[in-house]
């Protein structure tokens, strides 16, 4: 019987060490939870910008958000991670309490201000909302860049007609535009050119003389196209 008790004490005093031995032994949640919501400050390997910021004075407030952009929200008085989420096609985030929100054209500090009021009316006495943009959508970026390119066009008598991208880093002379058509077809009024180009008092038709600036170097006259200017180049008249 002293055998028996003498066996089931060395057991008992055996299985704690053998329960850390134990390659299966879990550390305690509390300990792991703190772990856990710091992982979760990052979505793959784009790490969340509003995990850093503590004050609504440093939010950008030049870079609009666009459709599939990422961004990173927080709510410091919450005391929870940033919040990270690509923005929908439809141009929406999901605010934490508040839900879906219009994110798509407005700066971090618009949207952070727009999320503060509406946790201020129901949620909570004062709101610090942080947020910035994790990664901006490059490839729709770029087609939003090609669409605002400003344009001119050119129809008539010319080599090539159509539209024609206007650099915003250099100005283009009639001149210039004429050229850049392949130059003048054959019977064209070369004397009186049209531009056609809108005016807050509605459309003004300018006259210009680009055989003079072409031959007689009459370089006043050759004016700069803007843009939606629409050139016409006439046929010339011929009296037989």
């Amino acid at each position: 019987m002293k055998k028996l008790s003498l066996s089931l004490l060395l057991l008992a005093m055996a299985l704690p060490a053998l329960k850390a031995q134990d390659p299966g032994f879990r550390i305690p949640e509390s300990s792991s939870r703190s772990t856990r919501q710091a992982a979760s400050a990052t979505t793959g390997s784009v790490n969340a910008g509003a995990a850093v910021l503590s004050s609504m004075d440093v939010l950008d407030n030049n870079q609009t958000i666009a459709a599939g952009d990422t961004i990173s929200i927080r709510i410091l008085e919450d005391r929870r991670d940033a919040l990270q989420q690509v923005v929908a096609v439809t141009g929406e985030v999901q605010a934490p309490y508040v839900g879906l929100v219009s994110a798509k054209g407005k700066t971090c500090r618009d949207l952070a201000f727009t999320i503060k009021r509406e946790l201020e009316k129901n949620f909570f006495q004062h709101a610090t909302v942080v947020i910035a943009i994790d990664k901006i959508n490059v490839e729709d970026a770029m087609r939003m860049r090609e669409v605002d390119l400003e344009f001119y066009v050119m129809f008539g008598i010319v080599a090539r007609q159509g539209k024609y991208d206007l650099p915003t880093n250099e100005d283009i002379s009639i001149s210039q535009a004429i050229l850049r058509a392949g130059g003048f077809a054959q019977f064209a009024n070369k004397e009186k050119v049209k531009i056609i180009r809108k005016t807050p008092q509605g459309n003004k038709t300018i006259l210009v003389n680009v055989d003079g600036i072409m031959r007689q170097g009459d370089l006043e006259r050759d004016i700069f196209i803007r843009k939606d200017d629409v050139i016409i180049v006439e046929e010339k008249t011929v009296n037989f």
